[in-house]
């Protein structure tokens, strides 16, 4: 990570020390206006610390226990540079160790909702916790802090936990046994939005105006008079990309989109008439379908569909780059979680879930450099851009959609056929959520095609065909989901449609797993 965008502005320094709710501290802190960044704890020397210049740190929490000998703790520097510290967690419990105190075991964990009580003042509670009161919180942890550092006091503790919340005043440290930074900790934005303006004295300049003004400055440092080639898919990314690049290098750039026949109905016309009608920028539209379709012939393990369709792009890609003559760069569409999701805090490669298309590099044979200008934003922070340049809400409020398309929506091999009964029970299937106006309310909506095949009743005849399940959730940043509550008349009334009107397909289901256990996409 570059710091490139944190120039000029105050900036808090996240240590990650494993969490898997790291970004939610660093989507708090933004949502409040502070720029931010998250490092491994293991990638913060002194040094690095020190240029960065940071107005506040904060230990995020983590997997591990602080008291196993070679647990992480955290760079010297955090409690000798002079700036406020917040422990979140594991990073209240190695901050308390680090500095004197203790740490122990506990005979009572605390997992889930939990209460504290505020048992005195302090500054991380302006404006949302009184002394005296009782809050609701979201706690995670085996280990409790069993005796405090010197010059801290308590100001807030649990049933389990006699320190939950710790406060040294002088030195401005602070330590919550807690996740501040989770939806179901309900003042806990407030909590970090104080720690950041009030404690850090962060002036809260972080917007999207200003950023989008930054990065075309940028943009035309780094581009020159370079020519930009863009991949282009009609998602929320390439899109705001594509015309944030259009701003800062005009004719400079051409967007190749790449049509897989694996979109949605209709967003192929959709992405044409937006970004060559709309907006003049210089568009390639290349008609690839009968190449994946090929490619993926036999293919039926989801990661193998991602690579195979990965390959088949980028050979596509530069067969068309070519024809335009060539360009010195390539713009891809990376946000700030594909970059911190591709590094753990042991410096390697993050447990892989699904592979990320666009991170890593090129392939040394297109001898291009990259530009990502979104490299830096939070995937609401790119919505909101996109709204800055003036890009249609039909575009920058989509439901996020992945980049193979159907391929991963379709379990099993993916064929021509399947691809277009899955795209006609998707066109129904959001029509109604739009008819119904609960397109916004829902994170993500998605029907799923099943390798499997059931018997059906069809007017006086036996039906044998196959069949979809439904999936909607709710989640505000898709690191964990709920499943959308549609009432049984809306279900029945979409499962009507799509028998009816769908030919293949004679039984419709409607996938009611949350995330955790399930992920959102079914592959």
């Amino acid at each position: 990570m570059t710091q490139s965008a944190a120039s000029g502005h105050d900036r808090i320094l996240i240590l990650d020390f494993g969490s898997q709710v790291t970004q939610l501290i660093a989507r708090r802190l933004r949502e409040g206006g502070v720029y931010c960044e998250i490092w491994p704890y293991n990638a913060a020397p002194d040094r690095r610390i020190q240029e960065f210049a940071p107005r506040g740190i904060v230990l995020s929490g983590g997997p591990a226990s602080v008291t196993e000998g070679e647990s992480p703790r955290a760079p010297d520097a955090v409690f000798s540079s002079g700036v406020p510290v917040l422990g979140v967690c594991y990073g209240q419990q190695t901050m308390c160790a680090q500095l004197g105190g203790q740490v122990d075991v506990s005979e009572h964990r605390e997992f889930g909702r939990a209460f504290v009580d505020v048992t005195g003042p302090c500054r991380l509670f302006e404006d949302a916790w009184e002394p005296g009161g009782r809050e609701q919180v979201w706690m995670s942890h085996g280990d409790r802090v069993t005796a405090l550092p010197p010059g801290f006091r308590t100001v807030g503790t649990s049933d389990a936990t006699p320190y939950a919340i710790i406060a040294d005043d002088e030195r401005r440290f602070y330590g919550v046994q807690f996740h501040p930074e989770v939806a179901h900790t309900p003042h806990g934005a407030q909590l970090l939005r104080n720690f950041a303006r009030k404690v850090c004295e962060c002036s809260g300049d972080w917007t999207m105006a200003g950023f989008r003004a930054e990065a075309v400055e940028r943009i035309r440092a780094q581009v020159g008079s370079g020519k930009v080639v863009c991949g282009l898919s009609g998602g929320v990314d390439s899109s705001v990309a594509a015309v944030l690049l259009h701003e800062a290098i005009g004719d400079q750039l051409t967007c190749i989109f790449v049509d897989h026949g694996l979109l949605r109905a209709g967003e192929a016309e959709e992405v044409d008439r937006t970004f060559r009608d709309r907006f003049n920028i210089r568009l390639v539209h290349r008609d690839a379908s009968d190449v994946f379709l090929r490619g993926l012939a036999g293919t039926t393990d989801p990661e193998a569909k991602r690579k195979t369709i990965g390959n088949l792009f980028v050979e596509i890609f530069e067969e068309e780059q070519a024809k335009i003559g060539g360009a010195d760069f390539l713009a891809q569409g990376t946000l700030y979680p594909d970059v911190v999701e591709s590094v753990s805090v042991s410096g390697g490669p993050s447990a892989t879930i699904k592979s990320h298309h666009n991170v890593g590099g090129l392939p040394e044979r297109m001898r291009m450099r990259l530009v990502e200008p979104l490299r830096e934003l939070f995937k609401d922070e790119v919505r909101a851009l996109g709204r800055e340049l003036g890009l249609p809400e039909a575009i920058v409020g989509r439901h996020p959609f992945p980049g193979p398309g159907l391929a991963i929506r379709i379990l099993g091999e993916v064929t021509r056929e399947s691809a277009d009964i899955l795209r006609k029970v998707d066109r129904i299937y959001l029509e109604e959520i739009r008819t119904a106006g609960l397109y916004d309310a829902i994170w993500q909506a998605f029907a799923v095609l099943l390798p499997v095949r059931s018997v059906g009743v069809m007017g006086d005849g036996r039906t044998y065909d196959q069949v979809c399940a439904l999936r909607a959730v709710t989640s505000t940043d898709g690191m964990t989901a709920d499943v959308y509550p549609f009432d049984m008349g809306f279900l029945t009334r979409v499962a009507n449609r799509i028998v009816n009107e769908v030919r293949g397909v004679n039984r419709v289901t409607y996938d009611i797993t949350s995330k955790p256990p399930g992920t959102i996409e079914w592959e």
